[in-house]
């Protein structure tokens, strides 16, 4: 088969990295005005880090908030450490950026999900020119999510 350009991918990889730039920015100059971030991540991602009860009561998924009171927050390349408050319990975190599902800035209603990938790469691809001949519409890796429906 012909080589090809892997939109999604790219896709992913250029919106994670949106992702790490605003995430960079946090925390070198802080939260600006009404910013805060709703960021839902899987918590069964291998390079995902919590503490046991947490993961105990996330077995799959977590959203956290980053608004009034966070610290410690370390961006690299493969995703972000962060402490948040939970309970009056400070609790460290590590998030990768491939365990990103959703991040979500209300006071601008701007939002991404990422759906989740298979990363099966053994699959057949006479499986996979099937699959694009039954749907026609290209699949979407990443989409900006409306805030109306979840506001009040």
């Amino acid at each position: 088969m012909a080589r090809q350009i892997d939109y999604g991918n790219l896709m992913h990889r250029a919106l994670r990295g949106l992702i790490q730039e605003v995430l960079q920015d946090v925390a070198d100059h802080g939260l600006p005005g009404a910013h805060h971030f709703f960021i839902t991540f899987d918590t069964t991602h291998p390079g995902a880090r919590l503490a046991d009860w947490l993961r105990d009561r996330y077995p799959q998924e977590m959203t956290v908030v980053m608004q009034h009171w966070f610290d410690n927050l370390v961006v690299d390349d493969e995703g972000f450490a962060i402490t948040l408050n939970f309970g009056d319990m400070p609790e460290p975190l590590y998030i990768p950026f491939d365990a990103v599902r959703t991040f979500v800035d209300p006071s601008v209603e701007f939002g991404l999900r990422f759906e989740t990938q298979d990363s099966d790469d053994d699959e057949d691809d006479e499986e996979d020119e099937a699959e694009v001949e039954e749907d026609d519409a290209p699949k979407q890796d990443a989409e900006v999510v409306r805030l109306d429906s979840w506001r009040k």
